[in-house]
């Protein structure tokens, strides 16, 4: 999952469909979990609350407002228009975001971060990208490449180029756009990769979608 945005209740719908009290399951979050819904805190709480409880299984990343976070000194500032400053929990969730990684990598199968990585490195792209591509890299790119890139940062519909598009957006080569646009759509997209069976599916309260 990723870009919650500060909007709890469509993140605590999606997290619904992961069953994390299965020990073969993790939860990999790509970012931006704060700044423009109401509950910046809340979900970086529930985030806590969850890394608290399965430890190792929960991987949390950073994405570019955990940055700005990070830079500011606060998770809610002038940006954040929709909250009130709680200097208490402000401090425990900076605390937090201050540790998380930049990116996650499953074997040489699949990369997992907020926004891409420098895929003019190649194969080298694990030492060749630098830290702000992880977070703020833009436009988004498609295409083939050497590993599968699950990322959030830009809308799927905007790289799906049509507005009317929900949830996750797979190129049909290596990408996997997982913003579903949140603040306006209301919906946090869950993408599942099988390790088994090399597979990515669309998890919805329908059942589970095929994308590759």
């Amino acid at each position: 999952m990723s870009d919650i945005h500060g909007c709890l209740a469509p993140f605590l719908d999606a997290l619904s469909l992961v069953d994390l009290d299965d020990k073969k399951n993790m939860l990999i979050l790509c970012g931006d979990y704060i700044h423009g819904g109401s509950d910046s805190y809340g979900a970086v709480e529930k985030i806590m609350e969850l890394k608290k409880k399965y430890k190792s299984r929960v991987i949390v990343l950073m994405g570019n407002h955990e940055e700005s976070a990070v830079d500011s000194g606060a998770i809610v500032d002038d940006y954040s228009v929709n909250e009130v400053y709680n200097e208490k929990r402000d401090k425990k969730c900076l605390d937090f975001i201050l540790h998380l990684d930049l990116y996650y990598k499953y074997k040489d199968e699949v990369v997992f971060c907020h926004a891409g990585v420098d895929e003019e490195a190649g194969e080298y792209w694990e030492v060749g990208t630098a830290d702000y591509f992880y977070t703020g890299k833009f436009p988004a790119e498609t295409g083939k490449f050497c590993i599968n890139i699950v990322a959030g940062h830009i809308a799927a519909s905007t790289v799906a180029n049509n507005l009317k598009h929900k949830g996750i957006y797979y190129d049909g080569d290596s990408h996997y756009f997982i913003d579903g646009g949140t603040e306006k759509s209301g919906y946090v997209p869950v993408l599942m990769y099988d390790t088994n069976k090399n597979k990515f599916y669309e998890v919805t309260e329908n059942g589970n979608k095929v994308l590759n």
